[in-house]
């Protein structure tokens, strides 16, 4: 585990091949010419991890994935596996966003056997959580998130293996960011439940990242909080500009 900040890309579903091969050689030649004070990693659709993945070979910047499936293998048409996802050169796996959970009814409890699959390969598994507008609004945001850690991160979890990423969903491609204020607030919460989770020792040096429409506009003021770990990029990861600004802002 790296005391540095780590700032991911997820790419999403955008972009075809020669989209990601022309952005990766973008920020290669960035890193080249100057190299980051954090971790860099791009999550591209599945399709591409291969050729990107070859592309960035021997480089400090690490691919991931978007999501796999809880089982090894299997008659599972359209999904993809922990081990092919190491296969093709990731080392992570994010788990749990948003979109999956609302989009693909995925639970919390699901999110935490794709984990411990993702483990058993030796899949660094990003898990994500957040509240909904409605459920800030009432008052239950602490609570939600709390519960999310709670049900999704499996009982082997430590620094190694784990990274949490809030993303309110309220701000997830909205251009809404959620305050220095409010990220300090839950950040705070979930270090202290992840200490409960994981224990004190474990816990120590969590990074925690931030997601919801990080810009480089904002990135500074966010990632210059001590819980902030690192940062989620959504759309920004898919302009090589934009997505080195963000890490550039890390202090």
């Amino acid at each position: 585990m790296s005391d540095r900040k780590l700032i991911v890309g997820n790419w999403k579903m955008n972009g075809r091949k020669s989209d990601a091969l022309a952005l990766v050689g973008d920020l290669l030649k960035r890193i080249q010419a100057k190299a980051p004070r954090c971790d860099l990693m791009v999550c591209p659709p599945a399709i591409h991890i291969d050729a990107v993945a070859g592309l960035v070979a021997h480089t400090s910047l690490a691919v991931g994935g978007q999501d796999c499936h809880q089982a090894a293998s299997g008659a599972h048409t359209g999904d993809i596996a922990a081990p092919m996802l190491w296969d093709l050169g990731c080392r992570a796996v994010i788990l749990g966003h948003s979109e999956r959970r609302a989009n693909h009814g995925e639970s919390s409890a699901l999110v935490r056997a794709k984990a411990v699959t993702a483990r058993a390969v030796g899949l660094l598994t990003i898990i994500a959580i957040g509240e909904t507008l409605a459920q800030r609004d009432a008052g239950h945001t602490i609570d939600v998130v709390s519960s999310q850690l709670r049900e999704s991160v499996p009982e082997d979890s430590d620094t190694d293996n784990t990274v949490i990423a809030y993303e309110p969903v309220w701000a997830i491609g909205t251009g809404r960011t959620a305050s220095v204020e409010q990220v300090a607030e839950v950040h705070k919460a979930i270090h202290a439940e992840m200490k409960v989770l994981m224990g004190p020792k474990k816990a120590a040096g969590l990074r925690v990242l931030y997601g919801g429409s990080v810009t480089p506009a904002n990135a500074q003021s966010l990632l210059a909080l001590d819980t902030v770990g690192g940062a989620l990029v959504g759309g920004a990861s898919l302009k090589a500009d934009q997505f080195w600004a963000i890490a550039e802002a890390c202090p």
